[in-house]
C-alpha cells in the first residue's frame, strides 16, 4: 500500500508541475493586454461602444506605464487652436507627417490619426480631462501640444475612475502570455497571475497595448540602430504583446524606429541641472574630443539622438566659467518641455557639478589640457576644437556645422566644465503591421480577426525616425489610436455575437 500511495502522490506531483495547479477560467468579450495609455482608451473607448464586458491585464503592480509621464496630447484644428486663433490644419499635419517619412509611414493609418486628434481632446474633456495649455516644444514649433492639467497621471486616473460602472474590470500583477486562436480568429488570451498560475480568458477580441520593447536588449540590437540607448520611464517594456502576436502571425512594421530622446545618464532625473548642461546648445564633443554637429539639434531632440548615437554614444558638454554664471542667472536656452521651462535658472548648478564630479560624469579642470586628461581625451583635439569654436563666436559664423551664433558660447574662462551624457530613449515605435483601425495584418496580408494593436505595440506611424515636428505625437497615437481599435472591435463584437 505505501508503494502504490507513493506513486500516486509522485503522479500527482508529476501532473501538476506540467499544468498550473490551480489554473483560473475566465470569460469576457475583451482582452486588453496593457494598462498605460493606448490599453486604457481602447478599454475605455470598447466599453463606451457597447462592449458588455472588458478584462485589462497589466504587468505591473498598478496601470499607467509610460503614459503617466506625459504632458500633453496631439491635435490639428482643436477648439483650443480654434479659441487661439492658431492655425494647424489637418491637411498640413498629415502632408508634414508623410513629407518627413518620405511616404514609408502608413498613409491611411497616419490620416486616420490626424482626423481624430481634434475629435479626441473633446472627447477627453468630455470624460472630465482637463488641459491647462497650448504651446509647441521648441523655438518657433507648431502648436500642436495640448498640455494636461495633472500630466497624463491624472488623464489616465480620470478615465479608469470610470472602470468599475462600465463593467472594465482591471488584472494587475498579470501579464498577457499568448493569444488563443481558434479556425484563424482570436479566442482569447493565456496570462499568468502573480502565483504563476495559469489564467485563460476567452474572448473575442484582444488588443495588445504592452509599449513595445526598450527594455529588451536582445530585440533592441535586432531590429534597431540605437541598443545601447539608456530608456528613460520604461519598465519590464520587452516585446510581450509584439512576440505574442508574431506567435499568432503577425506581419511586422517600422520596428527600427526608436524614440530617441535628449543626451542623458542613468541614475539622472530628466529635471537635474547636471544633465541641463548636457542638452544646452552649446560645445558638444566627441569621446576625442573633437566636435560633431550643430549643437541646436538639441531643439528636434531626436536629431540630437541620431548624431549622438553616429558619434560613437558619448559625449562632453564643456561650459566655462561664465557659461556656468549665464545659466545660473540667466537660465536655459532650451528647456526640458513644461517640466523645466526655459529660462529657468540653475540655481543649484555649483553644487550639481561638484555632485556630478564626484559621481564621475562631469569633469573640472583650470586648463583645457588637464579636463581633457580627465575625460579621456586627446589634449591637443580638444584645444584645437576649443580654439576654433571661440573664433566663430568672434567671427559670427560657424563654418563647420553653421550653427546660429547666438547659440555659440565661447569656452575662454577657468575652471572650464564638462559634463558626460550618452544617448537615451523613450521607447520603441514599431510592431505589428495595422490597417487604419488597428487591426493585425497577417504574415497572408489578411487581417487577423479579433487582433488589435496599438500605441506602441503598433508600426507605421513613422517612417524610419521619431517626428517631433508636432509636440504631442506619441501619447496622441497611443491614446488615438486606442480609441479607433475600441470602436471598431465594437463593430466587430456585433458581428460575431
Amino acid at each position: 500500500m505505501k508503494s502504490v500511495s507513493k506513486l500516486m502522490l509522485f503522479l500527482f506531483a508529476t501532473v501538476f508541475a506540467v499544468s498550473p495547479a490551480f489554473a483560473q477560467t475566465m470569460h469576457a468579450e475583451v482582452v486588453v493586454v496593457g494598462g498605460g495609455g493606448s490599453g486604457t482608451a481602447a478599454a475605455y473607448a470598447v466599453a463606451q461602444a457597447g462592449a458588455k464586458s472588458v478584462i485589462v491585464l497589466e504587468k505591473q503592480p498598478a496601470t499607467g506605464g509610460t503614459g503617466k509621464y506625459s504632458e500633453g496630447i496631439f491635435a490639428a484644428e482643436s477648439k483650443m487652436q480654434q479659441e487661439r486663433n492658431i492655425i494647424l490644419t489637418k491637411d498640413e499635419s498629415f502632408k508634414k507627417i508623410m513629407d518627413y517619412s518620405h511616404w514609408r509611414a502608413n498613409a491611411k493609418l497616419v490620416r486616420a490619426f490626424v482626423d481624430k486628434s481634434a475629435e479626441t481632446v473633446d472627447w477627453l474633456e468630455e470624460q472630465g480631462v482637463r488641459f491647462k495649455e497650448l504651446t509647441s516644444n521648441y523655438p518657433g514649433g507648431l502648436q500642436s501640444w495640448h498640455i494636461f492639467d495633472g500630466r497624463g497621471a491624472t488623464m489616465l486616473k480620470t478615465l479608469q475612475s470610470k472602470f468599475p460602472e462600465m463593467n472594465v474590470k482591471i488584472l494587475t500583477e498579470t501579464p498577457g502570455k499568448k493569444i488563443m486562436m481558434k479556425n484563424g480568429k482570436v479566442a482569447g488570451v493565456i496570462a499568468e497571475n502573480i502565483d504563476e498560475e495559469e489564467v485563460k480568458i476567452y474572448a473575442k477580441v484582444v488588443i495588445i497595448a504592452t509599449g513595445g520593447f526598450l527594455n529588451n536588449k536582445e530585440m533592441m540590437e535586432k531590429y534597431t540602430r540605437f541598443g545601447d540607448a539608456i530608456p528613460v520611464g520604461n519598465v519590464g517594456k520587452v516585446g510581450d504583446g509584439i512576440n505574442m502576436m508574431i506567435e499568432a502571425g503577425a506581419e511586422l512594421e517600422g520596428m527600427e524606429v526608436v524614440q530617441n530622446y535628449r543626451p542623458g545618464m542613468p541614475g539622472e532625473a530628466t529635471t537635474s541641472q547636471l544633465i541641463a548642461v548636457a542638452r544646452q546648445p552649446y560645445l558638444w564633443v566627441d569621446k576625442n574630443g573633437e566636435r560633431f554637429c550643430d549643437e541646436t539639434v538639441i531643439f528636434q531632440w531626436p536629431f540630437a539622438g541620431n548624431a549622438l548615437h553616429r558619434a560613437g554614444g558619448l559625449m562632453y558638454a564643456i561650459i566655462d566659467s561664465n557659461t556656468k554664471k549665464y545659466l545660473m542667472t540667466e537660465g536655459l536656452d532650451v528647456g526640458v518641455g513644461v517640466m523645466v521651462p526655459v529660462k529657468t535658472k540653475l540655481l543649484k548648478l555649483e553644487q550639481e557639478l561638484e555632485r556630478g564630479v564626484k559621481k564621475g560624469i562631469a569633469f573640472k579642470s583650470d586648463s583645457i589640457k588637464g579636463l581633457a586628461k580627465q575625460m579621456g581625451a586627446d589634449p591637443k583635439a580638444l584645444e584645437a576644437t576649443i580654439k576654433s569654436y571661440n573664433s566663430y563666436s568672434k567671427t559670427k559664423h560657424d563654418i563647420e556645422f553653421a550653427k546660429d551664433p547666438k547659440y555659440i558660447q565661447p569656452v575662454a574662462e577657468g575652471p572650464f566644465y564638462a559634463v558626460m551624457a550618452k544617448p537615451t530613449a523613450l521607447g520603441t515605435l514599431g510592431g505589428a503591421k495595422v490597417t487604419k483601425d488597428m487591426q493585425v495584418i497577417g504574415k497572408n496580408s489578411k487581417v487577423i480577426d479579433g487582433l488589435y494593436a496599438v500605441g506602441n505595440d503598433a508600426g507605421g506611424m513613422y517612417g524610419d525616425s521619431y517626428d517631433l515636428l508636432m509636440a504631442g505625437s506619441t501619447i496622441g497615437f497611443a491614446v488615438n489610436s486606442g480609441r479607433m481599435a475600441g470602436e471598431h472591435a465594437a463593430q466587430y463584437l456585433q458581428s460575431v455575437r
